[in-house]
């Protein structure tokens, strides 16, 4: 007979390779405090529903807490041939407290163990996540507020396009990141089901008290169907995507970043502990945690991939392809929580260049709508009017200057409507300010963007810190 917990049936030992393919032991013991606690939980329902003696549930929940203590400290050596997390820790009670510790599976299977567990681990990283975003969300509230009245070139298609405020384009990625907390709160209420007493996958056969169990760990909901309990993979898998989304989000910024820390941008300076150089150029500073972030997307969007095609053509219920669920999950997590981190440090330490900034939008054509809108403002149909702004573009390219260079003879040739307040109409600062429609760039829908963002970052701090709280 096998000497495997579940060896009953078998007449052999498994192979070393197979034994070695299957276990999960390196990647899955990360839920060790998820297991124990799920464990302690279910103990004491067995013992209040009269299944196990007190006696036996008060040796469990000492050995527990024991094991708990020893993995901590490092003291826990973990064995590849017991698998996993569930059965190392199973092992190990069972040698400290004997026939008690035989009784702690009792009316569950690993099936809906290790949902258990990963519902529980996925839950307490999340908050983890939002407390990340949180603090790159803050970041970026602070950089932008030091910095309002700092002009910029505002681009489409990598062109200049027309002139905005620094503090406008950095509220932007706090509205990404807005939508990404709430994406990562609806993760939580996905993770926030317990799927404890559906045993394998059709339930069990003693009476349990689910609901017990549920209170103990902090569950909101319950899983109404056995099958699906052990199967659900929904909530990995809306982490992942979730994970994703906010990735691209983070690589966008940084492909800015790169752009602008560059010579020929200019527009910011990163601190030294954020960039590195070269073994060969000792000229160089390069924006590796940038480049890294960007390199690191393509990595969580790959995790996503791989557990969408790993469910995609699974029967119900348990099949051991789920074991491929941790890994990639494992590696978002740590990925994305390190990213917000670094990001959130870089953000706080560059060097914003107000001064080259501004000599950016005074030397493009990026206020040559403002030209347009002046002469409609005037009068002149739209249509006219942009032809008119093309027209001047042109008389400047050709002589090798800007609009606010020509002069009012010049505009007149091109328009009587034209008058000595066309120079002020076309400064940065006015094109900046005219743009006051919500939640456009000008200084007081800045400000007001700012001050909302303030207000929202309250309330996911309140809601962070309610879920936080909440973890077993």
């Amino acid at each position: 007979m096998s000497e495997a917990m579940w060896g009953g049936r078998f007449t052999k030992t498994v192979d070393e390779m197979v034994n070695e393919f299957q276990a999960s032991i390196n990647f899955d013991k990360r839920m060790y405090h998820e297991d124990i606690a799920g464990s302690i939980a279910h103990a004491i329902m067995l013992s209040k529903c009269g299944i196990i003696s007190e006696d036996d549930c008060g040796a469990i929940l000492a050995g527990l807490k024991d094991i708990e203590g020893q993995i901590e400290a490092g003291e826990f050596d973990f064995s590849v041939d017991l698998e996993d997390i569930h059965m190392n820790i199973e092992k190990r009670l069972t040698e400290a407290i004997g026939e008690a510790g035989g009784r702690l599976h009792t009316a569950r299977s690993r099936n809906d163990q290790v949902a258990l567990d990963t519902h529980m681990y996925v839950r307490r990283e999340t908050v983890a996540v939002l407390r990340e975003i949180l603090n790159l969300q803050a970041a970026l509230v602070e950089t932008a507020k030091a910095n309002q009245d700092v002009i910029m070139p505002g681009y489409t298609h990598l062109q200049r396009a027309q002139p905005i405020l620094f503090a406008h384009h950095l509220l932007a990625y706090f509205g990404m990141l807005s939508r990404d907390f709430a994406r990562f709160e609806g993760v939580y209420q996905r993770a926030d089901i317990m799927p404890l007493g559906a045993g394998a996958l059709a339930g069990t056969t003693f009476p349990i008290d689910r609901e017990l169990v549920a209170r103990q760990l902090n569950f909101q909901q319950i899983y109404g169907n056995s099958l699906d309990a052990v199967s659900d993979r929904d909530y990995i898998m809306e982490f992942l995507s979730a994970a994703s989304i906010l990735m691209v989000h983070l690589s966008r910024l940084s492909e800015e970043t790169i752009l602008w820390c560059s010579r020929e941008f200019s527009f910011v300076e990163l601190d030294d502990a954020h960039c590195t150089g070269s073994s060969m150029m000792p000229q160089k500073k390069n924006p590796d945690v940038s480049e890294l972030v960007r390199g690191k997307t393509g990595r969580v969007v790959g995790h996503l991939m791989a557990m969408l095609a790993t469910v995609k053509g699974l029967p119900l219920a348990y099949n051991k392809d789920l074991q491929e669920d941790k890994e990639g999950i494992f590696d978002a997590i740590d990925t994305v929580k390190f990213s917000l981190g670094v990001y959130a440090q870089l953000i706080r330490g560059m060097k914003v260049k107000k001064e080259v900034m501004r000599r950016a939008v005074a030397e493009d054509f990026s206020n040559a709508t403002d030209l347009a809108d002046y002469l409609v403002k005037k009068g002149m149909p739209f249509r006219q009017a942009h032809a008119v702004s093309g027209t001047a573009v042109h008389t400047c390219l050709e002589k090798g200057c800007y609009l606010q260079d020509m002069s009012l003879e010049e505009y007149k040739k091109l328009s009587e409507l034209f008058e000595e307040d066309i120079y002020e109409a076309i400064s940065p600062e006015t094109c900046v300010a005219n743009r006051n429609s919500l939640g456009g760039t000008s200084y007081a829908q800045a400000a007001r963007q700012l001050a909302a963002a303030e207000e929202l970052l309250a309330a996911e701090n309140k809601l962070q810190e309610e879920l936080a709280q909440k973890q077993i």
